[in-house]
């Protein structure tokens, strides 16, 4: 984003900052010399925004909660095989461990190596689907949010706001007037004029 994001600390050290610089004797001008020019300080309007609140799926980004559903109901079928493997082995493993003593060694032991190999292919299945989860979660979100970016440049520009802080992604903003939050205007002007469906048709 064009917009930069603050941390609050830093914020507030710059404003102290300047408050001290402001209480600060003037220095006296040598006699004869021309008094320095004044650098002229443009005014800043600061705006508070939570980004975390985009994907709520009530409240958020109609767009963006629609292209997280999607995506969570590509990797659904994998979820399901990857519970129905983690069963299979919780059951196998109270099963070996009631008949254990009742058995021959041997047979323990077969049992046992067959429930290692279910686990180690639960866990490469498992790395195998969060990889690819991520990597389509990206493939589909990363153009909603540039143009959640980009909208947000807009509405501050149209607002004439200078300054954005993500409230979401810094610490230290101990109280705000709400007056500063645009979370809530800005969702919903970007849902009037970007509909959910605009996210069915993604880039594969």
């Amino acid at each position: 984003m064009k917009i930069f994001r603050a941390i609050a600390a830093a914020a507030f050290l710059a404003a102290i900052s300047a408050g001290s610089a402001f209480a600060q004797p003037r220095p006296t001008t040598p006699a004869g010399a021309a008094p320095a020019q004044t650098a002229n300080i443009p005014e800043t309007k600061i705006a508070l925004v939570n980004t975390d609140e985009f994907a709520d799926e009530k409240t958020g980004i109609t767009r963006l909660v629609s292209a997280m559903k999607r995506v969570d109901g590509e990797f659904q079928p994998r979820r399901t095989e990857l519970q129905t493997l983690q069963q299979q082995i919780e059951k196998q493993t109270a099963d070996l461990t009631k008949a254990a003593p009742l058995q021959d060694q041997k047979v323990t032991q077969q049992q046992s190596d067959k429930i290692e190999l279910m686990k180690t292919d639960l866990k490469r299945k498992g790395e195998d689907a969060q990889a690819a989860y991520q990597q389509r979660l990206q493939a589909i979100l990363g153009p909603v949010y540039e143009d959640i970016g980009k909208a947000l440049d807009a509405y501050a520009k149209a607002h004439g706001i200078t300054l954005v802080l993500d409230v979401s992604k810094i610490q230290g903003i101990v109280s705000a007037s709400e007056s500063l939050d645009i979370t809530r205007p800005f969702i919903t002007e970007f849902n009037s004029k970007n509909p959910a469906t605009a996210s069915l048709t993604p880039p594969e």
